[in-house]
């Protein structure tokens, strides 16, 4: 078996349930971590590939070494590297601490160990299984599973036909950082790089306050979200996605220009704002006093404080203050 890059299967985003016969689809927890395909040679050299073909086997030697001792070679899967917090949440800015090398990964395997979600398999035992349905590529990974121990950092993924399940799941499992539901088609072969699956995302509504936007203050393309730590001070948490004409005007009405005394600096390091995957440059934006609160919806994956993926906006309040707004990312209203 040659050692190339595999592009995953993909899932495009839905608002709700693909709507469906008994049967037509399955359904598994979309977990909050590192896209990874694990390729066991038939020498059983085992390599872990990336999302966008990075190599893994340094930053996880323990998912490494487990899929060399419990999958038999010939065998390729598709899964999700995670860590668990302490309390029970999946915690991605400790699985980022994980990606790196040397002394310091293998320190970290075994303070910090991560687990290796597996829920699909593109080979078993030397055999291309691309081509059958999800129900039979299913039954092929659950055998060779058999032989895992409890214990194990390799976990098959749970997975449901049964949609009222399934959206039990989506309501309760958000509180452990689960951030919604992959549907599958069941008779779906493995098509990579292909969007043939959907992802339903588990969005809470809350509040927070403008900090700043892009664009103009006549015309803000999006919003620069804050909100206030336990010690008094005014974070950056956030940016909405692209505003419509009607709702910029609406807001435009509403922004003060900042004066001195800003707590953010002119321009926003990359990152701080879920920028593109790549991006070095600054984000450069206006800011705004910090009273105007918004209600947005956002998902449960954070990082750094923040929350990664931009959130929705929904609608001004004008009826409330900044003393009205959350403190941290609590979702409380």
């Amino acid at each position: 078996m040659r050692l190339q890059a595999i592009e995953p299967m993909r899932a495009k985003p839905v608002d709700q349930l693909p709507k469906g016969r008994p049967g037509d689809y399955l359904y598994e927890p979309k977990w909050d971590g590192f896209r990874c395909i694990g390729l066991i040679n038939e020498d059983r050299g085992v390599h872990l590939q990336s999302r966008r073909g990075a190599r893994f086997n340094e930053s996880f030697p323990e998912v490494l070494w487990a899929l060399y001792e419990q999958l038999p070679a010939g065998t390729i899967v598709d899964g999700e590297i995670v860590r668990w917090a302490p309390d029970g949440r999946l915690d991605f800015d400790a699985l980022q601490r994980r990606n790196t090398a040397g002394r310091r990964a293998v320190e970290l395997a075994r303070s910090e160990p991560c687990h290796y979600v597996v829920f699909d398999v593109l080979r078993a035992c030397g055999r291309d299984v691309t081509g059958l349905p999800l129900t039979a590529r299913r039954r092929i990974l659950q055998k060779l599973f058999l032989p895992v121990p409890p214990a194990s950092v390799l976990a098959l993924s749970m997975q449901t036909d049964d949609p009222v399940e399934a959206l039990a799941w989506f309501k309760s499992l958000h509180v452990a950082g689960i951030e919604g539901l992959v549907i599958k088609p069941a008779n779906s072969r493995y098509e990579p790089s292909t969007l043939g699956w959907y992802k339903l995302k588990y969005r809470a509504t809350t509040l927070a306050l403008v900090g700043g936007v892009t664009g103009s203050f006549a015309r803000p393309a999006e919003l620069i979200l804050g909100r206030y730590d336990d010690g008094g001070w005014l974070r950056v948490v956030g940016r909405t996605t692209r505003l419509d004409a009607a709702v910029a005007g609406q807001l435009a009405r509403l922004l003060i220009p900042a004066g001195h005394g800003h707590p953010w600096p002119e321009r926003l390091p990359p990152g701080w704002v879920g920028s593109q995957y790549g991006q070095r440059e600054p984000l450069l934006y206006l800011r705004v006093e910090p009273v105007v609160v918004v209600e947005v919806a956002v998902d449960v994956a954070t990082e750094h404080h923040r929350w990664r993926h931009a959130a929705r906006f929904l609608r001004p309040r004008p009826d409330l203050t900044p003393a009205d707004v959350p403190l941290n990312l609590d979702l409380d209203r």
